[in-house]
């Protein structure tokens, strides 16, 4: 295996409103909000095993299908759904299965950035 060229820091999010969104994240992942760097960006502390999440103020809504997603492993999809929708977020489609059985959900932030959760089990 080459040497790697670089490894992932951070996941930066796109966002008009980067106070507004960071409350669904942290409660959708389990961590809190680190500070700001400058004006337009708003850094989260980090998941332990994973890269921090970051938000960088943009001055365009969301308007397109995202090129680039996470998934996020949750314990019961369906249990992880209706958290995700009571803090805000939405369905962007049902449940999808993939021959073989493995099973996802994609899902949207409040403005609409798209992310996947899946059973922690077909991780």
């Amino acid at each position: 295996m080459p040497d790697a060229i670089g490894r992932l820091h951070w996941i930066v999010i796109d966002t008009v409103d980067p106070a507004r969104i960071a409350p669904f994240w942290c409660a959708l992942l389990g961590v809190q909000e680190r500070g700001w760097f400058g004006d337009d960006y708003l850094m989260l502390t980090a998941d332990a095993g994973a890269p921090p999440v970051a938000f960088q103020r943009v001055p365009e809504a969301k308007s397109v299908k995202n090129r680039l997603h996470v998934d996020l492993a949750v314990d019961d999809l369906d249990g992880a759904f209706a958290k995700i929708v009571a803090l805000g977020g939405s369905a962007v489609s049902d449940i999808l299965e993939m021959p073989g059985g493995y099973r996802w959900r994609v899902m949207a932030d409040p403005e609409g950035n798209e992310f996947c959760i899946v059973p922690r089990d077909e991780d």
